[in-house]
């Protein structure tokens, strides 16, 4: 009898002990799911939160000037007896530059990561990805300061009057490159944004591109495929997803750049149909002037971040949806 009520009272025991540990585990469970949830809560108030204060900060601009805030070129913030302030200048460089910077970036990314994962000998792959990877890594303000110093006046005294006299007379061309040549120029300011999103397209598409199973390549090389066929039907096909990503992601920084496009982009809100012109971008309107903004001219000023905060919103909407659809035809 003494040994089946020691053998009970140790099962019991044993049984104490597991209920005590799940319930442990359940709490930990719980806790975790608490800090994770916590996590994602104080990032939607964050942007909530960001949103509120913008929308409260522009506010007076909006019930000012309105819808035509979105299509006046003059800004003139002490002009009387009211401010005339238009933000179609900055939101016409903002686009112009990014466009032009992706023109620039995205060929240029996507074929150093088809030499690094396709052509390039093993022993220079890596201190070629180091090189570009150390782009990154730069601060914008040097970016900016080089661009001032260094790639403005050699663009404005080679690059810009060859382009200037090749397309003279030419219609749309003509105008796009018309003169005179600048140190301080949309193009210069693109070019800048080109070299700094550069690293993004150009490390994510080798990322992506090193997950092609070598099988795939292989086939397509016992068929006879050359390299160039190889990669654009099966390469590029295989990993379109994760490439319009790198893109996206490299827009998103070229639609938010401030410091480097400020010194190299001549600050002008006038609108011209050269490249070659000054202009100004959003990020940079609001870094050269809200030192000394008061009253409507700040407020117009936060107007300004609220629209790059809403445009850049909407570029990233429309590239989730779109690598979902894409995702959704792999599927498929």
């Amino acid at each position: 009898m003494a040994d089946f009520s020691v053998s009970d009272s140790s099962a019991a025991a044993a049984d104490a002990a597991r209920v005590r540990a799940l319930a442990s585990f359940k709490a930990g469970d719980r806790l975790f799911q608490g800090l994770t949830t916590l996590a994602a809560v104080t990032v939607l108030l964050v942007l909530g939160g960001i949103i509120i204060s913008l929308s409260i900060g522009a506010w007076p601009a909006i019930s000012a000037f309105g819808l035509d805030f979105l299509t006046t070129q003059r800004w003139a913030p002490n002009a009387r007896p009211q401010a005339v302030l238009g933000g179609l200048g900055p939101i016409y460089g903002t686009l112009i530059t990014s466009v032009i910077a992706l023109i620039i970036a995205v060929p240029a990314g996507l074929g150093i990561a088809v030499f690094l994962t396709e052509l390039c000998p093993q022993w220079l792959r890596r201190p070629i990805g180091v090189a570009v990877e150390l782009l990154a890594g730069i601060p914008s303000i040097i970016y900016g300061i080089w661009g001032f110093f260094v790639l403005g006046p050699w663009l404005a005294d080679t690059i810009e009057p060859a382009f200037v006299n090749a397309f003279e007379g030419v219609p749309i061309l003509g105008s796009i490159f018309d003169g005179p040549a600048s140190n301080l120029s949309l193009f210069n300011a693109s070019l800048v944004l080109a070299i700094m999103i550069l690293p993004f397209v150009t490390a994510i598409s080798r990322d992506v591109f090193s997950t092609v199973p070598p099988v795939l390549k292989e086939a397509a090389y016992g068929l006879g495929c050359t390299k160039w066929e190889v990669v654009r039907r099966v390469v590029v096909p295989f990993t379109r997803v994760g490439v319009i990503g790198g893109i996206m992601l490299a827009l998103g920084r070229a639609l938010g750049e401030t410091m480097a496009v400020t010194f190299v982009i001549g600050n002008s809100f006038r609108i011209s149909g050269s490249i070659f012109a000054p202009g100004t971008t959003i990020s940079a309107a609001i870094a050269s002037e809200f030192a000394e903004s008061r009253d409507l001219h700040q407020s117009a000023l936060i107007l300004l971040g609220l629209l790059l905060f809403v445009l850049t919103f909407f570029v990233l909407a429309a590239a989730r949806l779109m690598l979902m659809r894409l995702e959704r035809k792999q599927g498929v």
